[in-house]
């Protein structure tokens, strides 16, 4: 894409420069932690090539932990813990296609509103209770209660009827057709029926499920530790006797875990470290396409965002090219839809390339000739800061003077889910990724475009609202026909697209880095970590 406007390709290299300075500075007094990769002018120190000698793993991730409750996980490391302890009835392999985990096998009606379900026997949760079908209806009542408010709920709103014919058989009867249940299904993880009795609200911090780890402790902020489950019912795993997540923020400080050993994997490998650490001994570099997208919500119903002209301006003044470029070192690629396109029913747009004459145009058209002020959230990690001061860089040009805030992953959540109603928010535009961990286009959709998703219900902090695209959610996800399915989420990404509640910016390649010596560790194209065959050879 070649920039229009009267900006000069020398402008343009000045800029990138000046912002990857801002990203490689102190701490400011926005909040940012600097240093964005370390020091990348130092040639990698020499690593060690030994063989580990314990089996158990150290992870080092970017962010904070929020949830252990597999019902309300909303975010991808939460979900990626959750699911070392957690197995639902269905589950996802290394393309996000449907496996099956604890169901042996499952059958849907030809009207698709009965989904049966035959269960694997012998198999105990962590307190030693068993698993089977009386679990599993209590767990759907559970994520049903609206009186728990939990993330899950809307996706099991249209189960009516759970039956439990026998210890091993499930039928969910559906009030209307839902083309996306079985993904949702895979979601959900199945809870100790006892513990969630003896723990009630404490479960989220206290996880009981039947997968391959158990909880030993969770220090919020410093680390998750997880360890083998002697009992697992697939008996030749786990293979490692423990697992510790350590949230790193720093981008330096994980890369420097990872050299030196003291962590055996780190997720996100930062990107402007691959060229200079890949083929150096002892140290692998993994490197797959992801479903995950990279954008800045805009509250629609805030000034001055509630005016679409304001949302293109935006959008036109973001230089998505130099954006991947600088923050993603090249690594990545725009965003030109809603999802991705590894996201099932992907529709291509166009538009939207860099123009800043067209976007002061339309600031001016707007009744903001000279821009405005405003502030955008984001976490504490270093590519998030480094994201955040790019787009602050590129809305000065058309006067846009904005403020950048981090925030550690937890106290965001807290101020965004804090707001009980549209009215309540303070959030203006927020800096963030969104994957579809349950792999599916109403994954990549409805929880963020539905008007029934507003925080904290869901993650529609865009606050946008459409009753077309209501009404399409709707009818995509009723729909039994995968092309009439294909040809609604066009409609919808095309109008979503063109209202832009978002800026839309890139999509990520995931970027994992490991000691040579762990195999089995891998991250899932959402950017969940699935660890189940972990193994120190």
């Amino acid at each position: 894409m070649k920039a229009k406007g009267k900006v000069s390709s020398m402008f343009m290299l000045l800029l990138i420069l000046a912002v990857v300075a801002a990203g490689c500075g102190k701490a400011n007094n926005n909040g940012g932690t600097g240093n964005a990769g370390g020091d990348a002018t130092n040639k990698p120190e020499a690593t060690n090539t030994a063989a580990k000698n314990d089996k158990d793993i150290v992870i080092a991730i970017n962010a904070n932990f929020i949830t252990l409750d597999p019902h309300n996980a909303s975010d991808t490391h939460s979900i990626s813990g959750g699911r070392t302890m957690y197995e639902g009835l269905m589950g996802f392999d290394e393309n996000m296609q449907l496996i099956p985990v604890l169901a042996t096998s499952h059958q849907i009606s030809e009207d698709g509103l009965v989904y049966t379900f035959s269960l694997k026997e012998n198999v105990k949760f962590h307190d030693g209770t068993d698993f089977n079908a009386e679990a599993v209806k209590v767990n759907i009542a559970r994520i049903q209660d609206e009186k728990n408010n939990l993330r899950l709920r809307k996706s099991f709103a249209k189960v009516a009827k759970v039956e439990t014919p026998d210890a091993k058989t499930v039928v969910v009867t559906l009030s209307e057709p839902y083309n996306a249940f079985l993904n949702k299904v895979a979601m959900a993880g199945i809870i100790s029926p006892k513990a969630l009795e003896e723990s009630g609200a404490d479960i989220a911090k206290k996880p009981v499920g039947t997968g391959p780890f158990k909880f030993k402790e969770w220090v919020q902020g410093d680390r998750l530790v997880v360890e083998k489950n002697a009992d697992y019912w697939q008996e030749a795993l786990p293979k490692v006797d423990s697992i510790t997540f350590r949230p790193v923020p720093e981008n330096g400080s994980r890369i420097a875990m990872l050299k030196t050993g003291e962590a055996d994997f780190i997720y996100p490998m930062p990107t402007e470290q691959v060229k200079e650490v890949e083929g150096q001994e002892g140290i692998t570099i993994d490197t797959i396409d992801s479903t995950i997208v990279r954008y800045v919500t805009l509250n629609t119903m805030k000034k001055p965002y509630d005016d679409v002209k304001v949302r293109q301006a935006i959008n036109y003044a973001i230089n998505k090219e130099a954006y991947i470029k600088v923050v993603k070192s090249g690594i990545g690629a725009k965003l030109d839809s809603t999802m991705s396109s590894k996201t099932q029913y992907y529709s291509q747009q166009t538009g939207y390339d860099y123009d800043v004459a067209k976007a002061k145009a339309l600031l001016a058209e707007a009744g903001y000739p000279d821009g405005f002020e405003a502030e955008i959230w984001g976490e504490n990690d270093s590519e998030t800061i480094k994201g955040m001061q790019f787009i602050q860089q590129q809305l000065a040009l058309v006067g846009i003077k904005l403020e950048v805030k981090s925030m550690e992953g937890g106290t965001l959540s807290d101020q965004i889910n804090s707001a009980k109603t549209p009215e309540e928010a303070k959030i203006q535009m927020w800096y963030v990724s969104w994957s579809p961990s349950s792999g599916d286009a109403d994954g990549a959709t409805r929880g963020l475009f539905s008007s029934e998703m507003f925080p904290p219900a869901g993650s529609n902090t865009a606050y946008y609202k459409n009753d077309n695209v209501d009404k399409w959610i709707a009818e995509a996800n009723k729909s039994t026909d995968p092309e009439e399915a294909k040809g609604i989420y066009a409609n919808i990404q095309k109008t979503i697209w063109e209202e832009a509640p978002w800026a839309f910016m890139g999509v990520d390649q995931i970027i994992a880095g490991k000691r040579s010596y762990l195999e089995g560790v891998k991250v899932y194209p959402d950017g969940s970590i699935n660890v189940l065959n972990a193994e120190v050879k």
